[in-house]
């Protein structure tokens, strides 16, 4: 684990990853915003193209302002324990993995 946060600049299926990256910073599901975006670029899309690019920049400023510290990033990716087993026991094996 070297990097603190997936880069979603440089990744293959997003296009600069705004919306991946609100969705990710608020919680919600990214398909939500992807929808109302597609939605305004047939009613108006200079204004789509100037909200995206907003985003993108709130979402730039964001991930170098305030970025995740690699021990929450860690720990959001440990598995979560099966019912019945000691947390314990299953916390050092996640860990071990």
């Amino acid at each position: 684990m070297t990097a603190s946060q997936p880069n979603l600049f440089t990744r293959e299926d997003t296009i600069f990853g705004v919306c991946e990256g609100i969705g990710q910073d608020f919680g919600f599901n990214a398909q939500y915003l992807r929808v109302a975006l597609a939605g305004l670029v047939f009613w108006n899309p200079p204004a789509a193209v100037g909200i995206y690019a907003a985003l993108g920049v709130a979402v730039l400023a964001s991930r170098k302002l305030f970025p995740t510290p690699l021990a929450a990033v860690e720990a959001a990716e440990l598995p979560a324990p099966l019912k019945g087993e000691n947390d314990a026991q299953a916390a050092e094996v996640a860990i071990a993995a």
